[in-house]
């Protein structure tokens, strides 16, 4: 595997904050997706510029299987870094690139899922920054009891204090009996780990309730390790299949991605 090297350092007493994004070619429904273009750009070239437009990150890292995709990331401006294909998953891919990191913050962004707000990045890395008891911060978006019954939109479910209680591919919470005031939340894929949790968890094996959803992220709340979720309202497109393509490239095209915004 090729080493990642450092860009630049971090200001004094800083922690250093780096985004790592696993890029595979072999997806099922659409293989090469992260190549794929989007109005005349690909897909992995849009997402490493937003990444890099974020302030508090250091240092852009694609983690690939492919020297395709290894040949666009470095052309973006990101540091490529070849890794095994028989990686089980985008984690695993990002704990390979990571262990050759020195970085307190590693930053699990997919190369699959478009968004337009850097600063979704920065909430994440200054959250973890204030915060040294925590060991992994995610997103999550307001949705629509329609987009909740969307078994592909995982949702999340949390406490008062913005821990989250489960994920889930079902609409969470049920309703019994009518309607409530609780809104539903879509959960979105970007994690800030601390390095050391990152790497403990690739290195755990599977638990029950994660083979039951098909959700990594419930592998650390089975093993007792919280996720802070932080709301925004920046729409994210995952790209999963040729109909997301379009529906990507639609947005774009009618300038409708950034609208939503985040409050902060």
């Amino acid at each position: 595997m090729r080493q990642p090297q450092p860009e630049s350092q971090p200001p004094f007493g800083r922690p250093q904050a780096v985004v790592i994004i696993p890029a595979r070619w072999g997806a099922t429904r659409l293989p090469g997706k992260v190549l794929s273009d989007v109005l005349g750009r690909p897909l992995l070239q849009r997402i490493i510029a937003v990444c890099r437009a974020c302030r508090t990150v250091d240092q852009v890292i694609v983690a690939t299987d492919d020297r395709r995709i290894f040949t666009v990331a470095e052309q973006a401006g990101a540091q490529a870094v070849m890794t095994s294909r028989r990686l089980r998953s985008g984690s695993d891919r990002v704990a390979a690139a990571a262990r050759a990191v020195n970085a307190e913050i590693i930053v699990n962004v997919q190369g699959d899922e478009y968004f337009e707000q850097p600063r979704i990045l920065g909430r994440l890395i200054s959250f973890l920054r204030r915060n040294p008891e925590v060991k992994v911060a995610t997103l999550a978006r307001p949705i629509s009891a329609r987009e909740a019954a969307d078994p592909h939109l995982v949702k999340v479910v949390c406490d008062r204090l913005g821990n989250a209680l489960y994920f889930s591919r079902w609409a969470i919470p049920f309703h019994r009996g009518g309607k409530s005031k609780t809104n539903y939340m879509s959960h979105i894929g970007i994690y800030a780990f601390r390095r050391p949790t990152l790497l403990e968890f690739a290195a755990s094996g599977k638990t029950p309730l994660e083979a039951a959803e098909s959700l990594e992220q419930l592998r650390l709340l089975e093993r007792g390790i919280r996720i802070c979720v932080l709301k925004t309202n920046c729409l994210t497109v995952g790209v999963d299949t040729p109909a997301d393509l379009r529906k990507l490239r639609s947005l774009l095209k009618k300038d409708r991605l950034h609208l939503r915004g985040d409050r902060g």
